[in-house]
């Protein structure tokens, strides 16, 4: 089977835990803490030796860390192809091109896509959260997301992108780490009200 020569290619789900305790990661609202978290992402393209041309892509509030690419060759036979869902846009040659760009996607903590959430288990009880998962913030997202970036080693980021909820995170990146992201690019999304302590 002929493989689309502008697609990132097959792509695979990776997973970063971090924030365990005592040094769970503190939330503005609710409950004070909470970990340890384990977040999914997907990268695309190669980061370079100086780790400088890296760029986040946030995803909407039903989105996920499948950005662009495809998990096996059933996913693009046929008519209706299983793509990322930001897959027009992030490949060679593409808006956000990956000959260029190191391009990240992480799913959000309290996401249904692999990251935790209601679904994990709370390490208090052993069983899973359910109902009893902690209220997150559009900026606690974004600091799960530094998380990571400190994990990758990346300083400083290109852009960011994202649009409805993914604009959110856009914008709380400019307000809760100024000096990370050179731009941000946001979409369809409404101004931040952060309250901070």
């Amino acid at each position: 089977m002929e493989k689309p020569s502008d697609s990132v290619g097959q792509v695979i789900v990776q997973y970063f835990t971090y924030a365990e305790a005592p040094n769970e990661m503190p939330l503005d609202r609710g409950a004070k803490k909470l970990g340890p978290i384990t977040l999914a992402y997907e990268t695309y393209g190669t980061l370079n030796k100086d780790k400088s041309n890296a760029i986040v892509v946030s995803h909407a509030l039903t989105g996920s860390s499948h950005a662009a690419g495809y998990y096996s060759d059933d996913d693009i036979k046929g008519d209706k192809k299983n793509v990322g869902w930001w897959d027009l846009m992030i490949g060679p040659g593409k808006a956000i091109d990956t000959n260029k760009y190191f391009v990240l996607c992480a799913n959000v903590i309290g996401g249904c896509y692999g990251s935790t959430g209601p679904e994990s288990n709370n390490p208090l009880t052993g069983k899973p959260f359910g109902k009893d998962f902690p209220e997150v913030t559009i900026s606690d997202m974004v600091r799960s997301q530094k998380y990571l970036l400190d994990y990758l080693g990346i300083e400083k980021l290109v852009t960011v992108i994202g649009g409805s909820m993914g604009g959110m995170q856009a914008l709380d990146w400019t307000l809760q780490f100024p000096d990370i992201p050179k731009s941000a690019i946001v979409l369809a999304a409404r101004p931040l009200y952060l309250r901070r302590k």
